[in-house]
Protein backbone atom coordinates (compact mmCIF):
# COMPACT_ATOMS: atom_id res chain seq x y z
CA UNK A 1 0.00 0.00 0.00
CA UNK A 2 1.20 3.59 -0.63
CA UNK A 3 1.10 4.51 3.07
CA UNK A 4 -0.17 7.61 4.90
CA UNK A 5 2.98 9.62 4.09
CA UNK A 6 2.83 8.85 0.37
CA UNK A 7 3.65 11.96 -1.64
CA UNK A 8 5.93 13.43 1.02
CA UNK A 9 9.66 13.80 0.36
CA UNK A 10 12.06 13.77 3.28
CA UNK A 11 15.79 14.37 3.03
CA UNK A 12 17.95 12.52 5.55
CA UNK A 13 21.48 13.56 6.41
CA UNK A 14 22.13 10.96 9.06
CA UNK A 15 24.47 8.27 10.21
CA UNK A 16 24.58 5.29 12.54
CA UNK A 17 21.25 4.92 14.35
CA UNK A 18 18.91 7.66 15.60
CA UNK A 19 18.58 9.60 12.33
CA UNK A 20 18.49 6.58 10.02
CA UNK A 21 15.97 4.77 12.24
CA UNK A 22 13.74 7.85 12.18
CA UNK A 23 14.02 8.03 8.40
CA UNK A 24 13.25 4.34 7.97
CA UNK A 25 10.07 4.58 10.03
CA UNK A 26 8.92 7.40 7.77
CA UNK A 27 9.85 5.45 4.63
CA UNK A 28 7.86 2.46 5.90
CA UNK A 29 4.85 4.77 6.19
CA UNK A 30 5.13 5.73 2.53
CA UNK A 31 7.40 8.76 2.49
CA UNK A 32 10.06 9.11 -0.17
CA UNK A 33 13.23 9.31 1.91
CA UNK A 34 16.34 10.49 0.08
CA UNK A 35 19.40 9.63 2.14
CA UNK A 36 22.19 12.10 1.46
CA UNK A 37 25.56 10.47 2.09
CA UNK A 38 29.14 11.67 1.93
CA UNK A 39 31.42 10.03 -0.66
CA UNK A 40 32.54 7.63 2.11
CA UNK A 41 28.94 6.76 2.97
CA UNK A 42 27.15 6.36 6.28
CA UNK A 43 29.57 4.72 8.72
CA UNK A 44 26.75 2.28 9.47
CA UNK A 45 27.59 0.58 6.16
CA UNK A 46 30.75 -0.81 7.76
CA UNK A 47 29.73 -1.68 11.33
CA UNK A 48 28.30 -5.19 11.17
CA UNK A 49 30.57 -8.16 10.45
CA UNK A 50 27.61 -9.77 8.62
CA UNK A 51 26.73 -9.20 4.97
CA UNK A 52 23.67 -10.30 2.99
CA UNK A 53 24.54 -9.90 -0.66
CA UNK A 54 25.79 -6.31 -1.08
CA UNK A 55 24.17 -5.16 2.17
CA UNK A 56 25.76 -4.72 5.58
CA UNK A 57 23.36 -6.18 8.15
CA UNK A 58 23.65 -3.20 10.55
CA UNK A 59 23.04 -0.63 7.81
CA UNK A 60 20.21 -2.66 6.31
CA UNK A 61 18.36 -2.80 9.63
CA UNK A 62 18.08 1.00 9.65
CA UNK A 63 17.85 2.06 6.02
CA UNK A 64 15.39 -0.06 4.04
CA UNK A 65 13.17 1.62 1.49
CA UNK A 66 15.33 4.73 1.06
CA UNK A 67 17.11 6.26 -1.92
CA UNK A 68 20.83 7.08 -1.66
CA UNK A 69 22.40 10.17 -3.18
CA UNK A 70 26.07 11.02 -2.69
CA UNK A 71 26.87 14.68 -2.04
CA UNK A 72 29.93 16.40 -0.65
CA UNK A 73 28.21 19.01 1.50
CA UNK A 74 31.54 20.66 2.28
CA UNK A 75 31.79 21.75 -1.36
CA UNK A 76 29.92 24.54 -3.14
CA UNK A 77 28.66 22.06 -5.73
CA UNK A 78 27.39 19.69 -3.07
CA UNK A 79 25.52 22.43 -1.23
CA UNK A 80 24.03 23.67 -4.50
CA UNK A 81 22.70 20.18 -5.21
CA UNK A 82 21.32 19.98 -1.67
CA UNK A 83 19.46 23.22 -2.26
CA UNK A 84 17.99 21.81 -5.48
CA UNK A 85 16.61 18.90 -3.46
CA UNK A 86 15.35 21.21 -0.72
CA UNK A 87 13.26 23.22 -3.18
CA UNK A 88 10.67 20.44 -3.50
CA UNK A 89 11.21 18.54 -0.24
CA UNK A 90 8.79 18.55 2.68
CA UNK A 91 11.34 17.99 5.43
CA UNK A 92 15.00 17.52 6.23
CA UNK A 93 16.17 15.26 9.03
CA UNK A 94 19.70 15.19 10.42
CA UNK A 95 21.52 13.75 13.41
CA UNK A 96 24.96 15.28 12.92
CA UNK A 97 26.66 17.26 15.68
CA UNK A 98 25.23 20.78 16.14
CA UNK A 99 28.39 22.47 14.85
CA UNK A 100 28.26 20.36 11.67
CA UNK A 101 24.53 20.96 11.24
CA UNK A 102 25.10 24.71 11.33
CA UNK A 103 28.28 24.68 9.26
CA UNK A 104 26.65 22.64 6.49
CA UNK A 105 23.53 24.81 6.52
CA UNK A 106 21.09 22.09 7.57
CA UNK A 107 18.91 24.37 9.71
CA UNK A 108 15.64 26.09 8.91
CA UNK A 109 17.44 29.42 9.25
CA UNK A 110 19.49 28.49 6.18
CA UNK A 111 17.08 26.29 4.21
CA UNK A 112 13.89 28.25 4.91
CA UNK A 113 15.18 30.90 2.54
CA UNK A 114 15.06 28.31 -0.24
CA UNK A 115 11.81 26.60 0.78
CA UNK A 116 9.79 28.41 3.47
CA UNK A 117 7.59 25.34 4.01
CA UNK A 118 10.38 22.88 4.73
CA UNK A 119 10.44 21.26 8.18
CA UNK A 120 13.95 20.83 9.61
CA UNK A 121 14.47 18.29 12.39
CA UNK A 122 17.77 18.14 14.28
CA UNK A 123 18.37 15.02 16.37
CA UNK A 124 21.30 15.79 18.65
CA UNK A 125 22.72 14.67 21.97
CA UNK A 126 21.92 17.74 24.06
CA UNK A 127 20.21 20.20 21.72
CA UNK A 128 21.21 22.49 18.87
CA UNK A 129 22.36 25.19 21.27
CA UNK A 130 23.41 25.53 24.88
CA UNK A 131 26.52 24.92 27.00
CA UNK A 132 26.44 21.13 26.46
CA UNK A 133 25.51 21.07 22.77
CA UNK A 134 28.96 20.00 21.55
CA UNK A 135 29.60 17.39 24.24
CA UNK A 136 30.09 13.83 22.93
CA UNK A 137 26.72 12.08 22.72
CA UNK A 138 26.33 8.34 22.39
CA UNK A 139 23.62 6.04 23.68
CA UNK A 140 25.93 4.72 26.42
CA UNK A 141 26.87 8.21 27.59
CA UNK A 142 23.29 9.50 27.65
CA UNK A 143 22.13 6.54 29.73
CA UNK A 144 24.93 7.20 32.19
CA UNK A 145 24.23 10.94 32.44
CA UNK A 146 20.44 10.63 32.76
CA UNK A 147 20.63 8.27 35.73
CA UNK A 148 19.17 5.26 33.92
CA UNK A 149 22.22 3.04 34.35
CA UNK A 150 22.28 3.76 38.06
CA UNK A 151 18.71 2.44 38.33
CA UNK A 152 19.38 -0.69 36.26
CA UNK A 153 20.90 -3.96 37.44
CA UNK A 154 21.37 -5.73 40.75
CA UNK A 155 21.86 -3.51 43.83
CA UNK A 156 24.98 -5.49 44.76
CA UNK A 157 26.48 -5.18 41.28
CA UNK A 158 27.57 -2.36 38.97
CA UNK A 159 25.21 -0.11 37.00
CA UNK A 160 23.95 -1.78 33.82
CA UNK A 161 22.76 -0.59 30.42
CA UNK A 162 19.89 -2.29 28.57
CA UNK A 163 20.95 -4.80 25.94
CA UNK A 164 20.05 -2.57 22.99
CA UNK A 165 20.36 1.12 21.99
CA UNK A 166 17.34 2.37 23.91
CA UNK A 167 18.18 6.08 23.67
CA UNK A 168 19.04 6.15 19.97
CA UNK A 169 15.85 4.32 19.06
CA UNK A 170 13.67 6.44 21.33
CA UNK A 171 15.16 9.63 19.88
CA UNK A 172 14.44 8.34 16.37
CA UNK A 173 10.79 7.78 17.25
CA UNK A 174 10.57 11.20 18.91
CA UNK A 175 12.15 12.77 15.82
CA UNK A 176 9.53 11.16 13.59
CA UNK A 177 6.77 12.53 15.83
CA UNK A 178 8.30 16.01 15.73
CA UNK A 179 8.66 15.92 11.94
CA UNK A 180 5.13 14.68 11.21
CA UNK A 181 3.52 17.06 13.72
CA UNK A 182 5.26 20.06 12.17
CA UNK A 183 4.29 18.97 8.66
CA UNK A 184 0.70 18.57 9.86
CA UNK A 185 0.81 22.15 11.11
CA UNK A 186 1.37 23.16 7.50
CA UNK A 187 4.27 25.54 7.84
CA UNK A 188 8.02 25.19 7.94
CA UNK A 189 10.27 25.58 10.93
CA UNK A 190 12.98 24.08 13.10
CA UNK A 191 12.36 21.15 15.44
CA UNK A 192 15.04 20.46 18.05
CA UNK A 193 15.01 16.94 19.55
CA UNK A 194 17.75 15.87 21.94
CA UNK A 195 18.61 12.35 23.04
CA UNK A 196 19.10 13.54 26.61
CA UNK A 197 15.71 15.25 26.76
CA UNK A 198 14.07 12.20 25.21
CA UNK A 199 15.43 9.85 27.86
CA UNK A 200 14.55 12.21 30.72
CA UNK A 201 10.98 12.48 29.42
CA UNK A 202 10.64 8.71 29.62
CA UNK A 203 11.51 8.68 33.31
CA UNK A 204 8.05 10.21 34.00
CA UNK A 205 6.83 8.69 37.31
CA UNK A 206 10.36 7.91 38.53
CA UNK A 207 11.41 11.52 37.96
CA UNK A 208 8.16 12.77 39.49
CA UNK A 209 8.87 10.87 42.71
CA UNK A 210 12.13 12.72 43.13
CA UNK A 211 10.95 16.13 41.93
CA UNK A 212 7.86 16.14 44.16
CA UNK A 213 8.80 13.98 47.13
CA UNK A 214 12.59 13.82 47.06
CA UNK A 215 12.43 10.04 46.64
CA UNK A 216 15.44 8.49 44.92
CA UNK A 217 14.79 5.31 42.92
CA UNK A 218 17.75 2.98 43.33
CA UNK A 219 18.41 -0.45 41.87
CA UNK A 220 16.13 -3.12 43.31
CA UNK A 221 16.96 -6.80 43.25
CA UNK A 222 15.58 -8.81 40.33
CA UNK A 223 14.46 -5.69 38.48
CA UNK A 224 11.57 -5.10 40.86
CA UNK A 225 9.11 -2.24 40.40
CA UNK A 226 9.60 0.48 43.04
CA UNK A 227 5.89 0.56 44.02
CA UNK A 228 4.14 -2.62 42.86
CA UNK A 229 4.69 -5.89 44.75
CA UNK A 230 5.07 -8.43 43.23
CA UNK A 231 6.35 -7.05 39.94
CA UNK A 232 9.75 -8.50 39.13
CA UNK A 233 11.77 -11.51 38.02
CA UNK A 234 11.54 -14.80 39.88
CA UNK A 235 13.81 -17.79 39.46
CA UNK A 236 11.99 -21.04 38.64
CA UNK A 237 13.16 -24.60 38.22
CA UNK A 238 14.71 -23.90 34.80
CA UNK A 239 14.72 -20.17 34.11
CA UNK A 240 13.08 -16.88 35.02
CA UNK A 241 9.46 -15.80 35.22
CA UNK A 242 8.24 -12.21 35.11
CA UNK A 243 5.31 -11.65 37.45
CA UNK A 244 3.39 -8.36 37.46
CA UNK A 245 0.36 -8.17 39.77
CA UNK A 246 -1.15 -4.70 39.99
CA UNK A 247 -4.50 -5.35 41.71
CA UNK A 248 -5.58 -7.25 44.79
CA UNK A 249 -8.14 -9.06 42.62
CA UNK A 250 -5.37 -10.71 40.62
CA UNK A 251 -3.34 -11.30 43.77
CA UNK A 252 -6.26 -13.35 45.11
CA UNK A 253 -6.40 -15.36 41.86
CA UNK A 254 -2.64 -15.91 42.03
CA UNK A 255 -2.77 -17.04 45.67
CA UNK A 256 -5.61 -19.45 44.95
CA UNK A 257 -3.74 -20.89 41.94
CA UNK A 258 -0.74 -21.62 44.15
CA UNK A 259 -2.89 -23.07 46.93
CA UNK A 260 -1.86 -20.31 49.31
CA UNK A 261 -5.11 -19.03 50.85
CA UNK A 262 -3.03 -18.02 53.88
CA UNK A 263 -1.67 -15.15 51.75
CA UNK A 264 -5.21 -13.76 51.58
CA UNK A 265 -5.64 -13.83 55.34
CA UNK A 266 -2.24 -12.45 56.34
CA UNK A 267 -2.41 -8.61 56.44
CA UNK A 268 1.20 -8.41 55.26
CA UNK A 269 0.19 -10.18 52.02
CA UNK A 270 -3.51 -9.52 51.45
CA UNK A 271 -3.38 -5.93 50.15
CA UNK A 272 -1.08 -3.94 47.92
CA UNK A 273 -0.29 -1.60 50.79
CA UNK A 274 0.62 -4.54 52.99
CA UNK A 275 2.80 -6.08 50.29
CA UNK A 276 4.58 -2.78 49.73
CA UNK A 277 5.39 -2.50 53.44
CA UNK A 278 6.59 -6.12 53.67
CA UNK A 279 8.28 -6.54 50.30
CA UNK A 280 11.05 -8.87 51.52
CA UNK A 281 8.72 -11.35 53.22
CA UNK A 282 6.29 -11.40 50.29
CA UNK A 283 8.99 -11.83 47.66
CA UNK A 284 10.72 -14.58 49.64
CA UNK A 285 7.49 -16.57 49.97
CA UNK A 286 6.66 -16.25 46.27
CA UNK A 287 10.20 -17.16 45.26
CA UNK A 288 10.07 -20.35 47.31
CA UNK A 289 6.77 -21.39 45.73
CA UNK A 290 7.81 -20.69 42.13
CA UNK A 291 10.94 -22.85 42.34
CA UNK A 292 8.65 -25.89 42.28
CA UNK A 293 8.03 -25.73 38.50
CA UNK A 294 9.39 -24.36 35.23
CA UNK A 295 8.91 -20.82 33.94
CA UNK A 296 6.95 -22.07 30.93
CA UNK A 297 4.67 -24.18 33.10
CA UNK A 298 3.92 -21.28 35.43
CA UNK A 299 3.16 -18.95 32.52
CA UNK A 300 0.82 -21.48 30.92
CA UNK A 301 -0.93 -21.98 34.23
CA UNK A 302 -1.26 -18.34 35.31
CA UNK A 303 -1.77 -16.38 32.08
CA UNK A 304 -5.20 -17.92 31.28
CA UNK A 305 -6.35 -16.78 34.72
CA UNK A 306 -5.58 -13.15 33.88
CA UNK A 307 -2.42 -13.04 35.98
CA UNK A 308 0.34 -11.23 34.12
CA UNK A 309 3.14 -13.78 33.96
CA UNK A 310 5.62 -14.64 31.21
CA UNK A 311 8.72 -16.77 30.85
CA UNK A 312 11.84 -14.74 30.06
CA UNK A 313 12.82 -15.60 26.51
CA UNK A 314 16.05 -15.32 24.57
CA UNK A 315 16.16 -13.07 21.51
CA UNK A 316 16.04 -16.06 19.11
CA UNK A 317 13.02 -17.43 20.96
CA UNK A 318 11.26 -14.08 20.56
CA UNK A 319 12.12 -13.59 16.89
CA UNK A 320 11.30 -17.17 15.90
CA UNK A 321 8.22 -17.40 18.09
CA UNK A 322 4.52 -17.31 17.23
CA UNK A 323 3.86 -13.83 18.63
CA UNK A 324 6.33 -12.09 16.30
CA UNK A 325 4.95 -14.12 13.40
CA UNK A 326 1.35 -13.23 14.22
CA UNK A 327 2.24 -9.53 14.13
CA UNK A 328 4.26 -9.74 10.89
CA UNK A 329 7.24 -8.39 12.77
CA UNK A 330 9.85 -10.40 10.85
CA UNK A 331 9.86 -9.65 7.13
CA UNK A 332 11.83 -11.25 4.29
CA UNK A 333 13.24 -9.08 1.51
CA UNK A 334 14.67 -10.74 -1.63
CA UNK A 335 18.21 -9.54 -2.37
CA UNK A 336 19.28 -11.24 -5.57
CA UNK A 337 19.51 -14.92 -4.70
CA UNK A 338 19.65 -14.15 -0.98
CA UNK A 339 16.99 -13.15 1.53
CA UNK A 340 17.45 -10.22 3.88
CA UNK A 341 15.47 -10.80 7.08
CA UNK A 342 14.43 -7.68 8.97
CA UNK A 343 12.22 -6.43 11.77
CA UNK A 344 8.98 -5.00 10.41
CA UNK A 345 7.28 -1.73 11.27
CA UNK A 346 5.27 -1.68 14.54
CA UNK A 347 2.63 0.67 13.12
CA UNK A 348 -0.21 -1.26 11.46
CA UNK A 349 -2.33 0.57 8.87
CA UNK A 350 -5.86 -0.69 8.27
CA UNK A 351 -5.36 0.06 4.57
CA UNK A 352 -2.94 -2.82 4.25
CA UNK A 353 0.60 -3.98 4.88
CA UNK A 354 3.40 -1.63 3.77
CA UNK A 355 5.61 -2.64 0.88
CA UNK A 356 9.15 -2.98 2.18
CA UNK A 357 12.16 -2.49 -0.10
CA UNK A 358 15.84 -3.32 0.26
CA UNK A 359 18.22 -0.65 1.56
CA UNK A 360 20.04 1.39 -1.10
CA UNK A 361 23.58 0.87 -2.26
CA UNK A 362 25.80 3.92 -1.84
CA UNK A 363 24.89 6.48 -4.50
CA UNK A 364 22.40 4.12 -6.13
CA UNK A 365 20.01 6.98 -6.88
CA UNK A 366 22.40 9.71 -8.02
CA UNK A 367 20.29 9.94 -11.16
CA UNK A 368 17.94 12.09 -9.08
CA UNK A 369 20.55 14.86 -9.25
CA UNK A 370 21.17 14.35 -12.95
CA UNK A 371 17.45 14.76 -13.61
CA UNK A 372 17.36 17.99 -11.60
CA UNK A 373 20.24 19.37 -13.65
CA UNK A 374 18.46 18.45 -16.89
CA UNK A 375 15.29 20.20 -15.77
CA UNK A 376 17.23 23.37 -15.00
CA UNK A 377 18.68 23.42 -18.52
CA UNK A 378 15.33 23.03 -20.19
CA UNK A 379 13.91 26.31 -21.61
Amino acid sequence: MPGPLSGKTILEVGHMLAGPYCGMLLADLGARVIKIESPDGDIGRQISPYEVGPHNAYFASLNRGKQSVVLDLTSDEGRADLHRLVETADALLTNLRPSAIKKLGLTYEALGQINPKIVCVALTGYGLDGPFSESPAYDYVIQAMAGVMMMTGDPDGPPVKPGYSAVDNSAGIMGALALVSKMLEGRGGQMDVSMYDTLLSQLNYVASSYLNAGVRTDRIKDGAHPYIVPAQLFATRDGYLVLFITHDKFWAIFAEALGRRDWLEDPRFATMKGRQSHRDEVVASIAEALRADTAKAWAERLAPLGVVAAAVQTLPEALDGPLAASRDMVVDLPVGERTLRMIGNPIKDDCGRPEFHAPPRLGEHNAILANLHKMEKQP
